[in-house]
Order: structure tokens, then C-alpha cells, then sequence
């Protein structure tokens, strides 16, 4: 069988352990949003209005005086105390890991690499290296495109061969990490700011996701 079947790469135990640490912290991220939006449900369900920065004000410490004032119902107040000592458990949490996966790219050459560019922090680092693993099993960067499900689908006939959408293929989480690092090259302190410029005058505000 051998030279029949295309090679698959299987990740190194490290590599397999970062990554499960990297998706349990978008895990705890996930539910410490959700939570927040129920207490924003339960706000808006009793006509409070929901102001940006309203609801790290209720995850202060005087959070039961901040609620009184409100004057919610006793079980909406119940709802929402419950929901923020939640977020404050999934905080710690996610504080432990982020110190973690601070150190471990602190002394992991991939993840130093990345941090020399612009706007790549620890967090971001770690990611992309667990996700993507050796980038030197990819033989050109389209390759490395690929896996990330970065790269748009092609739609032909016999008449026509147009773009797609991304193909979204492999990991969530390696997207969201170039998206974010996207994000930050995006910004007029960027040295990468002029590039980006380019790409978005070349193929439009409105080009697609």
C-alpha cells in the first residue's frame, strides 16, 4: 500500500496536549459569554437597558448594593447573581490557563516566531501552533491556506468558474486566530497597514468572509 495513499500527519503528544488546553480555554470563553448573555436576556426582559460597560460594572465586588438599585425582582436578581458567580469562577479559570500557555510560548521557538510579528501575542501564538502543528510538513503557504479552511471554494461549469465562499474546512479555532491576528494588521499602527489597504481597495469593502 505504500505510495498509494496520500501521507497524513499525526500531531506529537505536545502538540496534541497544547491543543487540548488551547480549545478547553475557548471552551471556558464560550460559556463566560453565554452567561453574560443571559444576564443580558434578564436585564432586557425587565425594561433595563443594556449599556456597553453595564455589565463589568455588575461584576464588581459591591454587585448585590449595584443590583438593589435596580430594583429587579427578587428571582431576576437571583438569575443574575448566579450567572456572575459563575463568569467569576470561569474568569479564574481561564486566568490559570492563560498564565500557562503564556509560559509555554514563551520558551517554544514557533511561538516566539510568531510573537515577533505584529500584533501575534501569547495567546494567539499558542493557537496557531496548536492547530496548524509543523508548518514544515506544508510545501507551499496554499498548503498551509488549506488546512486553515481559508481558502475560497470554486464553483465551475462548462460555461463558467467563479469564487465561492471560504471552504471552512479544519479548525475553528486556527481561524479565529489568524482572524484575529488579521484584525490587528488592520490597524493604522500596523506596518502592515498599507498592505492591507491595498487588499481592501483591490477587492472591496463589501468582498466576501
Amino acid at each position: 500500500m505504500e505510495g498509494r495513499l496520500p501521507e497524513s500527519w499525526i500531531a506529537p503528544a505536545h502538540i496534541l496536549d497544547l491543543r487540548a488546553k488551547v480549545r478547553l480555554r475557548k471552551t471556558l470563553v464560550s460559556q463566560r459569554t453565554q452567561w453574560l448573555q443571559r444576564v443580558h436576556a434578564v436585564l432586557s426582559h425587565h425594561g433595563v437597558p443594556v449599556q456597553p460597560g453595564r455589565l463589568a460594572r455588575l461584576e464588581a465586588r459591591s454587585v448585590h448594593q449595584q443590583l438593589a438599585d435596580l430594583e429587579l425582582p427578587d428571582v431576576a436578581e437571583q438569575q443574575i447573581t448566579v450567572a456572575l458567580r459563575v463568569v467569576e469562577h470561569l474568569n479564574e479559570e481561564v486566568h490559570r490557563l492563560d498564565l500557562e500557555l503564556e509560559r509555554f510560548a514563551r520558551r517554544q521557538p514557533g511561538c516566539r516566531a510568531l510573537m515577533g510579528h505584529y500584533g501575534i501575542g501569547s495567546l494567539v501564538a499558542t493557537a496557531i501552533v496548536a492547530e496548524l502543528g509543523d508548518a514544515r510538513r506544508f510545501s507551499s503557504s496554499k498548503q498551509a491556506v488549506r488546512c486553515a479552511g481559508l481558502d475560497v471554494t470554486v464553483h465551475e461549469s462548462d460555461v463558467r468558474r467563479r469564487g465561492g465562499h471560504l471552504s471552512r474546512q479544519g479548525s475553528p479555532l486556527l481561524r479565529w486566530a489568524v482572524f484575529e491576528a488579521a484584525q490587528c494588521a488592520a490597524r493604522p499602527s500596523s506596518p502592515d497597514h498599507a498592505y492591507y489597504v491595498q487588499v481592501k481597495e483591490r477587492l472591496g469593502a463589501t468582498a466576501r468572509h
